[in-house]
């Protein structure tokens, strides 16, 4: 009896074979993992093997990588965080989407297309690859950076600005002009319609789904909250779908409402395993995708087009980033990220229907779109190796995290200038620590002074765990940035009760959201160094060094009891400031009490002699 493989089994086995035996090959030879998921589609794919032949069934689900991909950055960002960045989102956004539009318009005008044949062109070629960028962005940790925040903000726009290039497509279709009123009614159907949704899930996410996770978290069922955060991912994006909006778009919005939840990390940690998955199948459909045909039919045209729509995307990036003031040394990397082609342009070209855009010339732009998407993994090696290496700038070298589990009783998060004096006296002491930091230039440094560090992101729950988190004693949260150190103590709170944090804050607001979370061992990085500087300084005045100390000593009592006092209101500016500057008067009037006790007694003193 002959027994077949159902249709489901056999891809998977194909997918997952390709991409392991493809991946760390291509890993190996320094080419990345994009490369290496692009290659291996192209090998299984219609022009390779032809193990695979349903490419657009499989893009269309794999685009679900992008959609988990943007809920997962949504969670990263608080409504208020993303109202920071409404300059940057809608105002470079902008300039990028429509210069390069503007720019590749009127090059596909000049070569002989039709306006609308141009113009639709124009829109997609503008967009750029968000699973792309985001992902090479992540591995370099450049998202931190100004160059990353300002590519971040651009490919946002890039996903709103796909819904009105989705909305021109029918009006562009020849014989439109002839539409009646009744059109022009239905259209409004349409766009009331698509607020109505968006308000949904604004109102829905604020008030509904909050206490639904509490209610599915006391299950205590782990399997039920995972499937609860994919539910909820997958929801939204059929939602989104189903009235003709970015999948994406809705996707990310639902992550922002929940950034501030307390289930944020629990979310986070439940999808991204399935993001990891499904961005490679993406990557992997992209190379199925390539149509090698047309490509050989007119490979000319086809290098022609490529190269073009991306030296003049380019060109209008790279004049974005010098109005931007980015570094030059990150300019390289954020031009090339956003002049690739991206995975919108193959839905934009797709919509547009063989009365806008003729079905060989839409295979033809996909074409286009997919080798760009090829190449630029592969210019990025490029760029790298010559580029940046030119000018005496290291590319930020791959480096394995932390796998090993650790059972050191104390773990340090964050190993920089405030760390590693932590770190060093506790290693004279003959104390066994672990270490963990993500800044590769850090760790290749300290490694060359004999000191083990790790690498690994401390946000990250997995890597917590494998850093002995829950055998420490003590948890030292010695990152920079407030956001990350917060992140950090949320999770060992959560998850690792049982550790005693000791926290670095930047400032007293810093401190004041640690009181939140019942952090009472918190030290201001600066505030020690600060006062005995104060007391050189009265020192240099004449001072003697016993009054500039108990000066310093007082000043220092004075300042913790104050900003206790003003904790209870620091959400309420108007009182914190009245608190803040009633104890700053009481101190200043005692301080001149005990001078003029002390001027007393030093004329006493003067009269006995």
């Amino acid at each position: 009896m002959e027994h077949h493989l159902p249709g489901w089994l056999l891809n998977s086995l194909i997918y997952l074979g390709a991409a392991v035996l493809v991946v760390p090959l291509s890993k190996a030879i320094g080419l990345g993992s994009i490369i290496g998921y692009l290659a291996a589609g192209i090998a299984i794919g219609p022009w390779g093997l032809g193990l695979v032949t349903n490419v657009e069934d499989i893009l269309h689900f794999a685009e679900f990588g992008v959609v988990l991909m943007l809920f997962l950055v949504g969670l990263e960002l608080e409504p208020r965080r993303l109202w920071s960045l409404r300059g940057p989102i809608f105002g470079w956004g902008s300039a990028q989407v429509l210069g390069c539009a503007a720019v590749l318009f009127l090059a596909g005008w000049l070569a002989g297309a039709s306006w609308r044949v141009a113009l639709v062109a124009a829109l997609g070629l503008a967009l750029s690859s968000t699973a792309i960028a985001l992902q090479v962005f992540g591995e370099r940790n450049l998202l931190p950076t100004p160059s990353g925040q300002a590519g971040f903000s651009i490919l946002l726009f890039q996903d709103v600005a796909a819904i009105p290039i989705l909305a021109l497509l029918p009006l562009l279709a020849a014989g439109h002009d002839a539409d009646t009123g009744l059109g022009g009614i239905a259209r409004l159907v349409e766009g009331l319609k698509i607020v109505a949704v968006i308000a949904a899930i604004v109102i829905g996410g604020r008030l509904a789904l909050r206490p639904l996770l509490r209610w599915i978290a006391r299950s205590k069922s782990p399997e039920i909250f995972t499937a609860a955060s994919l539910l909820l991912v997958v929801a939204i994006a059929a939602l989104m779908q189903s009235i003709g909006l970015s999948m994406a778009l809705g996707a990310f919005l639902a992550g922002v409402l929940l950034a501030e939840s307390e289930y944020r990390r629990e979310l986070e940690t439940d999808i991204e395993p399935f993001k990891g998955l499904l961005l490679g199948l993406f990557f992997i459909a992209v190379g199925m995708s390539i149509d090698f045909g047309v490509l050989l039919a007119h490979p000319l045209l086809m290098a022609m087009v490529v190269v073009g729509f991306m030296v003049l995307k380019a060109a209008v990036i790279h004049g974005l980033a010098r109005l931007m003031h980015l570094a030059y040394q990150e300019r390289p990397v954020f031009t090339l990220l956003l002049a690739q082609g991206g995975e919108f342009a193959f839905v934009v070209f797709q919509a547009a229907g063989p009365d806008v855009l003729p079905p060989d010339v839409a295979s033809f732009l996909i074409g286009a779109v997919a080798l760009s998407m090829l190449l630029s993994p592969l210019l990025l090696v490029a760029i790298d190796k010559w580029v940046l290496a030119r000018h005496g700038i290291q590319a930020p070298s791959a480096m394995e995290e932390i796998s090993e589990q650790q059972d050191a009783k104390v773990v340090i998060c964050g190993f920089g200038r405030y760390g590693q004096i932590i770190g060093r006296m506790l290693i004279a002491q003959g104390l066994k620590i672990t270490v963990l930091d993500h800044d590769p230039d850090t760790i290749e440094s300290l490694r060359e002074f004999g000191l083990r560090v790790f690498y690994g992101d401390a946000t990250r729950l997995d890597l917590l765990r494998t850093a002995g988190a829950g055998t420490a004693k003590v948890v030292v949260v010695a990152v920079d940035d407030i956001e990350q150190s917060l992140k950090i103590v949320d999770l060992l709170r959560e998850h690792f009760p049982n550790a005693k944090i000791v926290a670095r804050a930047r400032n007293v607001a810093h401190v004041y959201q640690l009181l939140d979370r019942k952090i009472e061992t918190a030290e201001r990085e600066m505030f020690e160094s600060s006062l005995r500087s104060g007391r050189s300084v009265l020192e240099g005045l004449g001072w003697p060094a016993h009054e500039a100390r108990e000066t310093a000593m007082r000043f220092r009592l004075r300042n913790i009891q104050l900003m206790h006092e003003t904790y209870p209101h620091y959400k309420d500016r108007a009182k914190l400031i009245a608190v803040a500057k009633e104890g700053r008067q009481q101190f200043q009037e005692q301080m001149a009490r005990e001078r003029e006790e002390r001027r007393q007694r030093t004329h006493v003193d003067w009269d006995r002699n």
